[in-house]
């Protein structure tokens, strides 16, 4: 099976850290040259520094993906400086609250649905539109298992779980474009980005008693799912969500 990425462009979002950086760092390594992007340049460049180390060109873009604006430029910036987008990870998301859905309001909601389904929707839609005129792509959106079984993190389930149907949307419509679209759906895995679970004592009792691997994720234990829904080897994969957690759908 052909794991390669040789001559093959990759544009990663949410890439200055955690799985997004992973997965920029992972492709690198498979052959793919990249486009790193998040709200963050400065964190974004050392990500890129160590991308072009390894002999692969690195693209490093600032941008906020809940804004159709930045969207747009982002992907003007790849398309002009590679001249295709072979392969789009969609993994920029947002969860600025814990609140219950009872007392989350309208601001949190806005905000979590704006950046987490209607920037990757629209984001993978332009970037589609490329794909198809290069004769295909591949699209793998991070979800998580929040959205296959609703956990505390109420309106961030509810936009995870849109994204695994948005996934299947993609899959149906635009396979006839040789593009495949699939998610990954990890489980609670040791990123800045949800530090507030990992390191609060009665969180991580209570999700580790429910792992029969007994221990959270890592952002790297990502990137072998990344790379294979990015590659060849699953050409016959399409619309799949894989639940990368330690067991805990089980």
């Amino acid at each position: 099976m052909n794991f390669s990425l040789e001559g093959k462009v990759a544009l990663i979002t949410g890439a200055s850290r955690g799985i997004g950086e992973a997965a920029a760092e992972g492709l690198a390594h498979a052959g793919a040259d990249i486009a790193i992007a998040s709200r963050r340049l400065p964190d974004l460049e050392k990500v890129a520094d160590r991308i072009r180390k390894i002999n692969r060109k690195c693209l490093a873009v600032g941008a906020h993906i809940g804004r159709m604006e930045e969207i747009n430029n982002l992907v003007s910036k790849v398309h002009e400086e590679f001249g295709r987008i072979d392969i789009l990870v969609n993994n920029a998301g947002a969860n600025p609250t814990m609140a219950s859905a009872m007392d989350v309001d309208e601001r949190a909601w806005d905000t979590v649905l704006n950046l987490n389904l209607k920037g990757l929707f629209f984001l993978s839609q332009k970037v589609a539109r490329i794909m198809k005129e290069k004769g295909g792509g591949k699209i793998i959106n991070v979800s998580s298992i929040a959205g296959i079984t609703p956990d505390l993190l109420a309106i961030y389930s509810i936009s995870k779980a849109g994204v695994i149907m948005a996934t299947k949307v993609m899959a149906m419509q635009w396979a006839q474009y040789n593009i495949r679209a699939n998610a990954i759906a990890p489980g609670l895995t040791k990123t800045r980005f949800s530090e507030a679970l990992w390191n609060n004592p009665d969180i991580l009792k209570k999700t580790l008693a429910s792992l029969p691997m007994g221990r959270i994720g890592k952002p790297e234990e990502m990137v072998g799912a990344i790379l294979y829904l990015a590659s060849d080897a699953s050409s016959y994969v399409t619309g799949q969500v894989i639940a990368i957690d330690g067991g805990s759908t089980i």
